[in-house]
């Protein structure tokens, strides 16, 4: 399903919401900045149906094997997790790869300027703060948000990670919204707005960068859409014929998520009046979901998400940057179908950095159907079934973005593994 959208209808006077930074940017020939999403899962804040239905290694295996092939994906392609064993007990779970993943960028920082961080979303699992679980959320936020960051900040004490909400902080509550956001405005080292989107600069002017930092979960929850499923081999099935056969259904959305007061319309106004005015040399937007993937789970909501804002991005963007996907991939949009014919604008980069705890698996016969049915679509690069993030520079020097992927093994050693990189040109005004 095709869909072709401005945000033109919603450019209000909006106020734009700013945050401070909070150390100084001095050198104007670069900027420097890590993007990690998806890190907030530890073992001992497990999911309640593992709690509820506990499985040993072999079943835990066989029922992720099954959830693999009824998404109708290559049996030679499964893969899976590290696996936890809870102690004294045969119950098993997926392990977490979250201080891995903060021991890799610790290393990587002491080699490579990192000025500050990005943080994706979905920063506590599985059910955000205020769940019910009985466990205390000052204990929960710092197990895991800051526990897994310690090693970073012990090399650099004054670095910033600028934070983004994602489904899963938004599961049980407003109010476990809000207690993620107080316990951010009590740290040092981290920022996020109470009300969820925002903004800020880094560098100088006229070699700066300015984030607009989305709240994709308040936007998605506004709008109204159907999960469905893929045909077999691979392709997306049509909407009518998944009503036909009963297979789609509305997009779970919980009472406390619906926005509220057009809080959704007003982001989607402040986002489109703050690109286009916006007199940064960089333009970047970020938040949890994802525009376009290769993951097979979540391309519906890329459709809606591309709808609401790719036509600003594509104007007046840099790159966007998410999470949601547990992998790394790098994709590009042509914008060819939201400006004008025979535009001059570069491609626009897609960074998905979701693998700073969780593991998932791409799904290459969907891969190949968005290959063939979206020539504005370009899958760069991927990597599943591994625990990593991305390092991003924009050179003012050669008017460049690059993006750099690293990951970490299995093991949980923390060793740092370069993977690849890649370089775009500056494409806003």
């Amino acid at each position: 399903m095709k869909y072709i959208f401005t945000l033109s209808a919603f450019c209000l006077a909006i106020a734009s919401v700013n945050a401070t930074a909070k150390d100084t940017d001095n050198d104007s020939s670069s900027i420097s900045f890590l993007a990690f999403g998806d890190g907030g899962y530890s073992t001992d804040y497990p999911k309640q149906k593992h709690i509820k239905h506990p499985k040993n290694k072999n079943q835990f295996i066989a029922s992720e094997k099954q959830d693999w092939l009824d998404d109708h994906r290559p049996i030679e392609e499964f893969d899976h997790a590290p696996i936890f064993i809870y102690p004294n007990t045969n119950i098993a779970t997926e392990q977490s790869g979250a201080k891995a993943v903060g021991q890799a960028m610790a290393r990587l920082c002491k080699t490579r300027e990192c000025e500050f961080a990005i943080q994706l979303g979905d920063n506590i699992y599985p059910d955000g703060a205020d769940a019910n679980d009985g466990k205390d959320d000052e204990k929960r936020m710092n197990d895991l948000i800051l526990d897994p960051l310690k090693p970073l900040f012990k090399g650099n004490e004054s670095l910033v990670v600028y934070s983004a909400l994602g489904n899963h902080d938004w599961k049980t509550s407003r109010k476990g919204v809000a207690l993620q956001t107080a316990w951010m405005a009590k740290q040092p080292n981290f920022v996020m707005d109470k009300q969820g989107y925002y903004r800020f600069k880094r560098g100088v002017p006229g070699s700066d960068v300015e984030f607009f930092v989305i709240d994709t979960n308040m936007l998605l929850a506004g709008q109204h859409y159907y999960e469905v499923p893929l045909n077999e081999d691979g392709s997306e099935q049509s909407l009518a014929s998944a009503l036909a056969k009963g297979q789609a259904k509305v997009e779970d959305i919980e009472q406390h998520e619906t926005p509220l007061n057009g809080e959704d319309h007003k982001q989607l106004a402040w986002l489109a009046s703050g690109l286009k005015n916006s007199t940064a040399k960089w333009k970047i937007v970020y938040g949890h979901h994802i525009l376009w993937s290769i993951g097979g789970t979540k391309y519906d909501e890329g459709h809606v998400l591309r709808r609401l804002i790719l036509p600003e991005l594509c104007k007046y963007a840099d790159a966007y940057i998410a999470g949601h996907e547990h992998d790394l991939e790098l994709l590009t949009d042509d914008c060819t179908r939201v400006l004008p014919p025979n535009h001059a604008k570069p491609k626009l980069p897609l960074i998905i950095s979701g693998a700073a705890s969780k593991m998932r698996g791409t799904h290459t016969p969907f891969a190949q159907y968005q290959a063939r049915q979206y020539p504005e679509y370009d899958l760069v690069w991927a990597k599943s079934f591994t625990w990593g993030f991305a390092h991003i520079e924009l050179d003012n020097v050669l008017d460049k973005l690059s993006v750099n992927f690293y990951s970490t093994p299995k093991d949980g050693t923390g060793k740092l593994i370069k993977e690849r990189s890649f370089s775009f040109s500056h494409r806003s005004h």
